[in-house]
C-alpha cells in the first residue's frame, strides 16, 4: 500500500477472539476494503527479547520469551513485519510456540488458555528509517521511512500477555475513544 493511501486503523478487532470458521482480523479488515490480506510465518523461536519487551513482561536479562515473526501481505504484496512476543510460561507447550498457523489467531488461542486481552492496550508509534533487512523483506528502497507500532497488551487480570512490534509501510489514521472518568 502506498504511503499516500490512508488506512483507518483500530486495535479492537485484533484483541477479540474469533469464532470458529471466522477469518483472522487482518484478512477481514482487508476484505472490508475490497482487498486481500494474508500473512506468511517467518519464524517461531525463543529469544532474549528487546529491553522494552523484557521490561513489560518483567523478565530478567537472558530469560527467553517466545516470538512469532510474520510478514503481513496486502494483495500479495508485503506491507508489514509483525513480531509478537509472549512470556515463555504462557507460550511453552501451546501452538504459540509451534511453527504453523493458529486457527483463529493467537488472541483466540490465548482466550482459550484463560488470557483475555484488556480493551485498551498501550500503543506506541514512531517513524524510523528502514534497516537493510526491513528494506529487503518489505521491497523498499534504501533509506525508506517506516512506522513502528508497538502494542503492549495485558489480560483482564492485569498480567502482561503480548507485545507486538509492527514495522509498517502504510499511512495510518486512528480514532480515539473518550473514556469516562
Amino acid at each position: 500500500m502506498g504511503s499516500d493511501e490512508a488506512w483507518m486503523g483500530e486495535a479492537q478487532p485484533y484483541l477479540a477472539p474469533r469464532r470458529a470458521g471466522e477469518s483472522d482480523a487482518w484478512s477481514a479488515e482487508a476484505a472490508a476494503r475490497g482487498r486481500r490480506g494474508g500473512q506468511r510465518l517467518l519464524a517461531v523461536e525463543e529469544v532474549d527479547p528487546p529491553p522494552m519487551v523484557r521490561d513489560f513482561f518483567g523478565t530478567e536479562p537472558g530469560e527467553a520469551v517466545t516470538v512469532r515473526r510474520r510478514l503481513i501481505l496486502l494483495d500479495d504484496e508485503p506491507v508489514e513485519l509483525a513480531d509478537s512476543y509472549y512470556p515463555a510460561h504462557i507460550a511453552r507447550g501451546t501452538r504459540l510456540a509451534e511453527r504453523g498457523k493458529i486457527p483463529g489467531g493467537a488472541v483466540t488461542l490465548l482466550a482459550t488458555l484463560g488470557f483475555t486481552p484488556e480493551d485498551d492496550p498501550l500503543e506506541d508509534v514512531y517513524a524510523a528509517t528502514a534497516d537493510p533487512s526491513q528494506c529487503a523483506a518489505l521491497n523498499l528502497p534504501p533509506g525508506a521511512p517506516v512506522l513502528i507500532l508497538t502494542r503492549f497488551t495485558t489480560c483482564t487480570t492485569g498480567e502482561p500477555m503480548e507485545v507486538s512490534v509492527m514495522t509498517m509501510t502504510r499511512h495510518l489514521q486512528y480514532r480515539q475513544r473518550k473514556q469516562a472518568v
